[in-house]
C-alpha cells in the first residue's frame, strides 16, 4: 500500500509479467480523500500487444498513513471520454 499519492499506481502484475501499465496520471485531489485520474492501457493476450488507451477515475482515502482505493470509475472509450468532456465543458458553461 502507499504511503504517498505520488507511489499510488494502477500497474498491475500477474506471473510476473505486467498485464496494466499506467501511462500518466493526474492528481484531481489530495488530502484525506483524494482524487487521481489515470491513463492507461491492458495487455491483449491473443494479440500479445498492448490495447487501446483507457482511462479510470479513482477515489482514495488514507488511513493510519497508507491509501485505500474507495472507489473508481472506468471510462470504456475515446467516445465516452469525449460524452463527458462535452457535459462538464457545458456545464462549466453554465457556471461561469
Amino acid at each position: 500500500m502507499a504511503e504517498t499519492i505520488d507511489e499510488l499506481t494502477i500497474d498491475f502484475k500477474e506471473e510476473g509479467k505486467l498485464v496494466r501499465r499506467e501511462l500518466d496520471k493526474k492528481i484531481l485531489s489530495k488530502g484525506a480523500w483524494s482524487t487521481i485520474m489515470y491513463r492507461y492501457q491492458d495487455w491483449n493476450r491473443p494479440k500479445e500487444e498492448w490495447g487501446p488507451d483507457k482511462y479510470m477515475i479513482a477515489r482514495y482515502q488514507k488511513q493510519n498513513g497508507k491509501y485505500n482505493q474507495k472507489s473508481k470509475f472506468n471510462i470504456s472509450s475515446v467516445a465516452q471520454a469525449e460524452k463527458i468532456i462535452e457535459a462538464l465543458q457545458g456545464w462549466l458553461k453554465d457556471v461561469e
